[in-house]
């Protein structure tokens, strides 16, 4: 028995469909993988970030006059470099 013009596009439909389907699940579980990633990546930075500043804080509290010493000399030099760009303009 020959199948019909109808049947064989519904059939090629139903398949296009499905296919169409599992691609966009697949699609959704990349995100979702990205997003984990994502929220991995963050909460690992906003951790580094935390112990960084601890550690600046601790090692401004031991060195007190080294930390004065050395923010002044980079306000020198960046009020130095500022002047010296705005001069030559």
């Amino acid at each position: 028995m020959s199948r019909t013009v109808v049947e064989k596009t519904a059939e090629h439909i139903a398949d296009s469909a499905q296919q169409a389907c599992r691609a966009t699940n697949a699609v959704a579980d990349a995100i979702e993988d990205g997003v984990g990633a994502v929220r991995c990546a963050v909460k690992q930075s906003g951790d580094a970030a935390e112990e960084f500043l601890n550690d600046t804080s601790q090692r401004i509290q031991r060195n007190p006059v080294l930390t004065v010493a050395a923010t002044f000399a980079i306000g020198l030099a960046a009020g130095t470099l500022i002047g010296w760009t705005l001069r030559r303009r």
